[in-house]
């Protein structure tokens, strides 16, 4: 797999959990509403009940049509953004709110399923009113936390509001932003809901179809051998690899999640080896190994599944959980690459990283300290790995407890930009 992303001339890795988005054109639907959407109504809904102050909120709407609300980093249970206000530099802004736990989820996947039409609304990115009913989903007044490094304590503040109703534009335009909000990627939904709908439709078939007779295989070869005739050419190998089978749900049987994570490793790893001739897992240590098994999980967020699979692989190399979610985290960022950053403390030989502070400092960025292979302050650190890319840590202040954030880059300030989401 790519293990820079970022990299010049290389395609960047994708990670549908942390989507940015550039300014958001502010439209007023044409009932004067602020959302399009019913869906984004129901977020501006939330802001207003919530809020103590009318007047911050209508200026919050207006920093919002004047443009003032940078790009928009979305994450689960959070959205962040700089937005300008009074002084030259802007307030670092954000929202949070709950995450959707794995009942709700299956709520709303069993609804999501239950007709064909809402699978093809929620591909055309239409949200269902069905879907209106699953507890959570939809923010409810008290829902939204706002928290801005402006001095306003108002609830929410100017800038805080002026965030709420530029993501309500999101919402309109992508109601897959708001399932990220709530805890899940577009990818891991769709893939859930494909597997959910061919499932039904598998089951829907095999009821109506009468039984067909069969040939055992050895009867069929046995018959080819006797007359003489050649054996058909090997089939060519597909363009993709195939997708596992719907394992039907048994109380005795394996865990089905864990049967089709190791069925999907097994046909990407014999269609690569097919086309290409080389294994890309034979060279890893187990450890590299279960960290790339754990990244390629489809899980958002620590949900009952991703913590069952963390807790498995941890056991079996005599790890903690979340050793093994900060690697997950270092791997999503870099790959191979990023996890020995993670865990490789390294001299850099002068040039790249010397260079990299008078970056910072013309930037505006002055109060990074080097050592080894990191520049860091008491929140944000940089690590220069040696494929000459920069990766963004991040750690509340005081405590030595980094985490990899962002996307690296062969540049410090883009590094660092990133991670800041800005």
């Amino acid at each position: 797999m790519s293990t820079a992303r970022g990299a010049r001339g290389a395609a960047p890795r994708h990670d549908d959990r942390r989507r940015s988005f550039p300014q958001v054109a502010p439209r007023e639907a044409p009932d004067g509403r602020f959302a399009a959407t019913w869906w984004g109504n129901a977020w501006v809904e939330a802001l207003e009940d919530t809020a103590l102050d009318p007047a911050r909120l209508a200026r919050g709407k207006a920093y919002a049509g004047r443009g003032h609300v940078d790009a928009i980093t979305v994450t689960p249970g959070r959205v962040v953004a700089y937005v300008h206000g009074s002084r030259a530099r802007p307030y670092r802004t954000e929202i949070r709110m709950r995450t959707l736990g794995d009942e709700g989820w299956e709520r709303f996947l069993d609804e999501a399923t239950a007709r064909p039409e809402h699978i093809a609304a929620l591909l055309d990115k239409d949200v269902p009113h069905a879907l209106e009913a699953v507890t959570g989903l939809l923010p409810a007044p008290g829902d939204l936390v706002p928290d801005c490094s402006c001095p306003d304590d108002g609830y929410p503040c100017k800038h805080a509001a002026a965030l709420c109703y530029q993501a309500a534009r999101l919402l309109d335009e992508d109601p897959f932003v708001l399932f990220l909000m709530r805890g899940r990627g577009e990818q891991e939904l769709l893939a859930e809901l494909t597997r959910r709908n061919a499932a039904r439709s598998a089951a829907e078939t095999i009821a109506a179809a009468p039984l067909m007779p069969t040939v055992p295989a050895r009867a069929v070869l046995d018959a080819t051998e006797r007359s003489g005739s050649p054996l058909p050419p090997p089939l060519p190998v597909p363009d993709r690899p195939g997708r596992p089978a719907v394992f039907p749900p048994d109380p005795d049987a394996p865990d089905p999640l864990a049967l089709d994570l190791l069925a999907a490793e097994a046909a990407a790893r014999a269609h690569v080896f097919l086309t290409t001739g080389h294994d890309p897992v034979a060279s890893l240590t187990p450890w590299q190994d279960a960290v790339r098994l754990a990244a390629a999980h489809p899980g958002s967020g620590l949900t009952a599944s991703t913590r069952a699979l963390y807790r498995d692989l941890a056991y079996a190399l005599d790890r903690t959980p979340t050793d093994l979610a900060r690697a997950v985290a270092a791997w999503r960022q870099g790959g191979a690459a990023g996890l020995a950053v993670l865990e490789e403390l390294w001299d850099p030989p002068a040039g790249p990283f010397d260079r990299a502070r008078p970056a910072l400092i013309a930037a505006d960025f002055p109060a990074f300290r080097p050592w080894r292979n990191r520049l860091s302050t008491e929140s944000l650190q940089l690590r220069l790995g040696r494929d000459g890319l920069w990766y963004g840590y991040e750690s509340d202040a005081g405590r030595e407890d980094w985490w990899p954030r962002g996307a690296p880059d062969a540049d410090p300030v883009g590094a660092l930009t990133d991670l800041l989401g800005r």
